[in-house]
């Protein structure tokens, strides 16, 4: 694995890198994402100003054809001649209207002017006709009698160039042509010179062409881009209602695309923005972050060379002076279990090293005298079963024995003096109290240590079970450290420890012997499953000794 030689490279490779990637990524994402949605608004946009192009188109139709009916309806009147031709006066001064034509299928002549013998009523659906000049279209109607004759003809000629007049501003703004297209895909008139000779959709083959052409005979509007990622035309359409015409618009994809591509752009300046305060961020946070670090590395390399020395100064209350004041708590801390850990082992109770360590005797050599409760336990016959096992099985025996047996005696305020082997021995100090109630803590903490014993061999059938013997005895020691300024240990010493062991050894595998003055120092008196008189070693007279009830006893 690549190793970073200072904090500040791990930052920028850790940090810079990932934020890079995922900007890059995001980016991407988001580009595609938020391009998709703006084409999605676009196309709805383009469409609404497509339909209001068409709409103000079909308007201008829509109001000469208003004329000519109301010049064909005008013929029911009373004075209709004169209605009708103070109406042709002003279709001519319409604007964009370079021809009007009016024909009648019967006139007379009466005092030199022109009769109508009958009267036009209404005019016939008006239909549309292309001079060959291709600059302006015909509008041209059938005026009919009450019977539906037709009586004569109206025809209202309008330029190109005002029909499609603003055409590109109310459609796009960005939009570089405007033609108008016939539903065959005949091209009636355009914006830009280019287009002059063309005359058909489609005819250059073009694919955008085509699929216009088809597109306008399935919908009645649409837009339509070129191909790639950014397209150089796009195509929209709308047909009108007033004439069989569509309006076709015309744009760069690149200016379509503007608000796209600016978008990409602010975000690049964005994220080089971000990276670029974020090494700088960097170099002005790492710096006394690393000088915090290196003091208390120093510090630690004192510490594990036991040389504890003063506690380093908490100059902010961030995340490093939580941590100073935390590395400050721990070394305290490891000071005080050294000092735990050399006076008292590792097997007692951190509770009661705390409570022993507030005598003043457990801080010097020497000790005093007092009472306690002494506990000597056996496994039996583990020699030569350690003789039939192999060093792996009896180790994991072993370890898995003292760890149920520490847990069991730490739970009952038990202090373990030494590991003899397979053997324990641990005491129990009143301290300043009266002995009966640890007699009764010490017959209890024997109890469940057999119980202990039972749930191992039950817990692991695929090893030997073990079995133990256990002794009881109260009697005055000298409790205190034992040894010399360079090595000591908090135990005790005296006969009555020797007595324990002695004790013990009338103990049957599962069996818990107490003292006769355990059983008499006890608060409530266990129940004895039988007792005896045995002389022991090194004691003149025969001791009376009790086997009392317990969770591990044999059938």
């Amino acid at each position: 694995m690549f190793a970073f030689k200072t904090l500040e490279r791990r930052l920028i490779v850790l940090l810079v890198v990932p934020v890079t990637l995922f900007l890059l990524v995001l980016g991407i994402f988001g580009y595609r994402f938020i391009q998709g949605i703006l084409f999605k608004e676009w196309q709805a946009i383009a469409i609404l100003r497509l339909a209001r192009a068409a709409h103000q188109l079909d308007m201008r139709l829509h109001g000469q054809m208003q004329w000519m009916e109301t010049f064909a309806r005008a013929g029911q009147d009373s004075q209709g001649n004169e209605i009708q031709r103070w109406l042709l006066r002003q279709i001519k001064s319409q604007p964009g209207v370079s021809q009007v034509n009016l024909a009648w299928e019967k006139a007379a002549m009466i005092k030199g002017r022109t009769a109508v013998p009958d009267r036009s009523v209404e005019m016939s659906p008006i239909g549309y006709f292309y001079p060959p000049d291709g600059k302006t279209v015909g509008l041209r109607g059938e005026l009919l009698d009450q019977a539906g004759r037709p009586l004569g003809r109206l025809e209202v000629v309008m330029s190109y160039d005002y029909l499609m007049q603003d055409i590109l501003t109310e459609g796009w703004m960005v939009a570089q042509m405007a033609c108008l297209v016939s539903q065959e895909g005949h091209y009636l008139a355009h914006s830009s010179s280019a287009m002059q000779a063309r005359h058909c959709l489609g005819e250059t083959q073009d694919p955008m062409e085509l699929a216009m052409l088809k597109a306008m005979k399935e919908k009645p509007y649409g837009t339509l881009m070129g191909e790639g990622y950014r397209p150089d035309m796009v195509i929209g359409y709308y047909k009108l209602h007033a004439a069989p015409w569509a309006i076709m618009l015309h744009a760069r994809g690149s200016e379509i695309l503007a608000p796209i591509m600016r978008f990409r752009l602010y975000y690049v300046a964005g994220g080089v923005l971000c990276l670029s305060v974020i090494l700088i961020l960097i170099r002005l946070a790492v710096e006394p972050v690393v000088l915090a670090i290196r003091k208390i590395a120093a510090k630690a390399d004192s510490v594990a060379h036991g040389q504890y020395g003063e506690p380093l100064a908490v100059t902010s209350r961030d995340e490093i002076g939580q941590l100073t004041a935390s590395f400050n708590d721990m070394v305290a801390g490891l000071k005080e279990k050294d000092f735990i850990s050399n006076t008292f082992g590792r097997y007692v109770d951190q509770e009661i090293a705390r409570e022993l360590l507030s005598r003043p005797e457990a801080s010097r050599l020497g000790g005093e005298k007092r009472e306690v409760v002494i506990l000597f336990s056996d496994v039996r016959g583990f020699t030569p079963l350690a003789e039939s096992l192999s060093p792996e099985v009896i180790i994991h025996l072993v370890n898995r024995h003292f760890a149920r047996m520490i847990e069991v005696i730490q739970a009952h305020r038990g202090i373990i003096v030494d590991f003899l082997g397979d053997a324990i021995l641990a005491f129990f100090d009143p301290l300043d109290g009266p002995l009966g109630p640890v007699a009764q803590r010490a017959i209890d903490c024997a109890s469940k240590m057999h119980a202990a014993v039972e749930n191992e061999n039950v817990a692991e059938p695929g090893y030997p079970a073990l079995h133990m013997g256990i002794g009881l005895h109260a009697g005055e020691v000298i409790v205190g450290n034992i040894g010399s300024e360079s090595r000591a240990k908090y135990g005790i010493i005296g006969s009555a420890v020797n007595l324990t062991h002695r004790i013990q050894g009338q103990a049957q595998a599962g069996e818990v012997v107490i003292s006769e003055e355990v059983y008499r120092r006890s608060e409530a008196k266990p129940m004895v499953l039988r007792s005896f008189q045995t002389h022991l070693k090194g004691i003149k007279e025969p001791v009376n000794l009790y086997v009392v009830h317990s969770h591990g006893e044999m059938a």
